[in-house]
């Protein structure tokens, strides 16, 4: 069977195509893992400016009179803080002490918000939402109309600036405005982004996707930039250390032991915010934490995590080598005894324990 039957394209997949993209099947959407190199192309975002298509990421409007009330309750942050123009990351908390999924909550107007989910929870979040709107919010899932490019780097600003009227120094991280950009009209220009090299992300019409894809890559050309795949992508969040849903987080991890209990807000009830507020005052088990190897290896999701005698005290989540660090890092949860700065762990990896150490997150320092 061919498999671009079965999964769904974005606007943007045949000029990925076009440009030789490596393509596989990711989120139930064909998307370019690479282009020339993940390396390469990690180097570009770090160093200068690359454009990824992330258009198969979920987007859904919620708004009417009881809408911040709807947020309130599913959401883990809190929403009463945002005004129109502001956004917040957040996460949906279900029953069970897990994670329906992260997102991020943007503030469009009074009683009007966008949520952005992850493209695998897109079905998953809609419905645990609608199940718990018994307050007539209205709701609408744009996730097929809308089109989404990040980009990223310290050259961002300079080739984005070009396309619009809109004084992007002027926009505060995890603030957005609605302009015209690139002629093209009621584009969210964003500054947010999961790679922690700085840059917006843009929200627009999926009508305008070939030509503001092919506006920005020539704004940027003096600037070297390159459409980067979701291999780097990859690599650029886990030096930062954000978590990646499926991997560090998900419905059974806590969010507390994932280390987001900043955005867990106690000021108002949310689902499970009893439970989840009696284990903050417990204290947890486990935590979230980053390591370097010291030994040579790379650490992969599911490896054992374990002390010098071989007992199990975690798994690896996430792990990679880092392009940036120069060795390789990963993500875990271990028991709250070994996850202190400098604690001597040991990754299982082809039956051999191979040593590394408890590091504080991000790995890449500012």
């Amino acid at each position: 069977m061919d498999q671009s039957t079965t999964l769904k394209n974005t606007a943007l997949t045949e000029v990925h195509q076009q440009l030789g993209a490596k393509m596989v099947p990711f989120a139930g959407y064909l998307m370019p893992v690479q282009y020339t190199g993940i390396n390469a192309e990690h180097e570009t975002v770090r160093n200068g400016v690359g454009m990824f298509d992330v258009s198969h990421m979920g987007e859904f409007i919620v708004k009417g009179e009881h809408a911040l009330n709807l947020l309130q309750k599913v959401t883990s942050n809190d929403v009463s803080k945002l005004s129109p123009g502001k956004a917040q990351y957040s996460y949906l908390p279900n029953e069970q002490g897990g994670i329906v999924d992260d997102l991020i909550v943007y503030c469009l107007a009074e009683q009007t918000y966008m949520l952005v989910v992850n493209a695998s929870n897109i079905d998953k979040d809609w419905n645990w939402i609608q199940k718990h709107n018994n307050f007539g919010a209205t709701m609408q899932n744009l996730s097929d109309q809308m089109s989404l490019l990040a980009i990223q780097g310290p050259q961002a600003l300079n080739t984005l600036q070009k396309l619009t009227k809109v004084n992007l120094t002027e926009i505060p991280y995890y603030n957005f405005v609605k302009s015209e950009f690139d002629g093209c009209a009621d584009v969210i220009i964003s500054n947010t982004g999961y790679t922690g090299a700085g840059g917006f992300e843009i929200y627009f019409d999926n009508k305008y996707a070939t030509k503001i894809w092919n506006d920005i890559l020539k704004a940027g050309e003096e600037f070297g930039i390159k459409p980067i795949g979701l291999g780097a992508r990859d690599t650029l969040r886990l030096e930062m250390g954000f978590c990646l849903y499926g991997n560090d987080i998900d419905d059974t991890t806590s969010p507390l032991e994932a280390g987001l209990g900043w955005i867990t807000k106690f000021t108002k009830e949310f689902v499970n915010s009893a439970a989840l507020k009696e284990q903050k005052e417990k204290g947890i088990e486990r935590k979230l934490s980053g390591f370097e190897m010291i030994d040579r290896g790379i650490p992969r999701k599911d490896y054992e995590i374990c002390t010098a005698q071989g007992n199990v005290i975690g798994r690896v989540t996430s792990g990679t080598q880092s392009p940036t660090l120069g060795k390789a890092i990963g993500l875990g949860y271990v028991t709250k005894e070994f996850s202190a700065e400098g604690a001597e762990v040991y990754i299982r990896i082809r039956e051999k324990l191979l040593k590394a150490s408890i590091v504080k997150l991000p790995f890449l320092k500012k």
